[in-house]
């Protein structure tokens, strides 16, 4: 299938969307318990539950949108059903707090290996996007590995120590605001090797 061009608005939507939709329906049921066949869960297991088919719904509709699911896209979305199904069979809250963790460790890992290599996998991924010279992507990389295991840190830190309901801020708010300022803050490092103009 031939990749269409979709408004950023609509792609951000997708996007997010299952993101916030996760956070309003963890916050309508948090206090609740459900019995199903027996077993009670909590409102943040059967948010999980709904959580899995409604990201992947979104893939699908960004697949045919489009024509296009990045790389990236596709382990994120493997990860939530792994981890997320587990928390759901096991009843245990612990593995879809892990899914952010396998996530940045993962990009951060691959960011990694291909610096060892002296390439930068994120210029394969972001070329298009970001027009640099060599040298203003290898510093982009070094510095987006480094953060990426910072965040993978970080919700380790977490969830590992603080409540379910803190997690869930920090994990809708707190880690997709990172990432927002990581990339405003590196404007002056793109500026500086960018080769736009040039091309």
């Amino acid at each position: 299938m031939a990749r269409k061009q979709l408004p950023q608005w609509a792609k951000t939507a997708l996007e997010l969307g299952p993101v916030i939709g996760f956070f309003v329906a963890y916050l309508w049921v948090k206090e609740d318990v459900f019995t199903v066949r027996g077993t009670d869960y909590e409102g943040f297991i059967i948010v999980t539950a709904a959580f899995i088919p409604v990201i992947l719904a979104s893939m699908g509709v960004l697949w045919w949108l489009t024509g296009h699911i990045s790389r990236m896209q596709i382990v994120t979305a493997v990860l939530v059903v792994v981890f997320g199904g587990l928390t759901v069979w096991l009843n245990d809250d612990r593995f879809i707090k892990m899914k952010p963790t396998m996530v940045y460790a993962l990009l951060g890992g691959v960011l990694a290996i291909g610096l060892l290599r002296g390439q930068s996998y994120l210029r394969v991924v972001m070329g298009e996007l970001l027009p640099m010279e060599q040298e203003g992507w290898m510093i982009l990389t070094r510095r987006m590995t480094a953060f990426f295991f910072f965040l993978a840190a970080a919700n380790e830190a977490v969830w590992r120590t603080q409540s379910t309901e803190v997690w869930v801020y920090f994990e809708t708010f707190v880690l997709t605001g990172a990432l927002f300022f990581f990339f405003i803050a590196q404007s002056g490092l793109i500026q500086k090797y960018s080769t736009a103009e040039e091309e």
